[in-house]
């Protein structure tokens, strides 16, 4: 499959069916955190990057080969920004039609000031945005974003979308060591939150490997400060367990592949999911992944990550 992943264990939302509508990295953003490396070009352009037949398609065949216990959400979650695909609105719906399984958006809210794409994640029953800086100044400095994506709009749509939304909005802010989780920036954070007034506040740190390399974890002390201001509705996302499931493709590397294009994985997670099938064929997707040209090593806080080659580090 090549647009269908998983179904992998999620922070916040349980063993989660991933539907990505975009090639990595086709995002507007270029997080300074991000686990999927730097965007290279930035882009806001709108268009069906992949035919919605050929996603539809596989989002049925992976429903067909799955207990309904073995999915807990479908999630539109991209290699970069998923409403960058014009389609979505279109994708939610049949998938809301192939399935009884809710829907989640995770994006980074970029484009909810425009009313077809409010309209388009109106479908679905949680739509999961980002908000990381409550000044403009902070939101260029850790997300980075493309010209025509401005503070403004990216406050203006969020305080819109939840005014029209029926669902669950539950909005992520990333916490970066010095930047945004200081005594300075997290008040300001707080204030646009009662603003918008989302139903849950995720608080999450950068524990993958991230774009660029000076990224760190707040200490104790911040984590301890951030839920204290961010209110009532904010808690701390502790990384997910579950399992990967590595079925629905032809060999077991071209499964691990699908996976960490879109979702770096631990080096520890990774044999464990191996860990399912023999010794041999745990060694020979270790070999194979090191030698097809299509997987990396990266190293973050003593720990090795297994992410896609096309994903660009420094």
């Amino acid at each position: 499959m090549n647009h269908v992943f998983g179904p992998v264990p999620s922070r916040r939302l349980g063993q989660s069916l991933g539907i990505d509508t975009i090639p990595l990295k086709t995002c507007n953003w270029n997080c300074v955190y991000c686990q999927l490396g730097r965007t290279i070009p930035l882009t806001n352009e709108r268009r069906d990057y992949v035919p919605c037949s050929a996603i539809l398609a596989e989002v049925s065949e992976a429903l067909k080969t799955h207990q309904p216990h073995e999915i807990d959400w479908v999630t539109f979650v991209g290699s970069g920004e998923p409403t960058l695909h014009s389609g979505i609105g279109q994708l939610i719906r049949q998938v809301k039609t192939l399935s009884n399984k809710p829907v989640a958006v995770i994006t980074n809210g970029s484009l909810l000031h425009l009313p077809e794409v409010r309209k388009e994640l109106s479908e679905a029953n949680a739509v999961l945005p980002t908000f990381d800086a409550g000044n403009a100044r902070l939101y260029r400095k850790i997300n980075r974003p493309h010209p025509d994506c401005t503070f403004e709009r990216l406050l203006d749509g969020l305080v819109a979308f939840r005014q029209e939304f029926d669902g669950k909005l539950w909005l992520e802010v990333m916490l970066v060591h010095g930047l945004n989780d200081t005594d300075q920036a997290l008040p300001e954070i707080a204030a646009h939150l009662r603003e918008i007034q989302p139903d849950e506040v995720h608080i999450n740190v950068p524990d993958r490997p991230p774009a660029e390399t000076w990224v760190d974890l707040p200490d104790d002390e911040a984590m301890m400060r951030a839920r204290l201001i961010l209110g009532t509705t904010a808690h701390v996302v502790h990384p997910a367990k579950g399992t990967f499931d590595l079925g629905g493709h032809k060999t077991l590397v071209d499964a691990v592949i699908a996976i960490i294009t879109r979702h770096p994985m631990r080096e520890d997670d990774l044999i464990k999911t191996l860990d399912l099938w023999t010794s041999d064929e745990l060694g020979a997707t270790l070999e194979d992944l090191k030698q097809c040209g299509k997987a990396q090593v990266i190293e973050r806080h003593g720990h090795r990550y297994w992410s896609a080659v096309s994903a660009r580090y420094p």
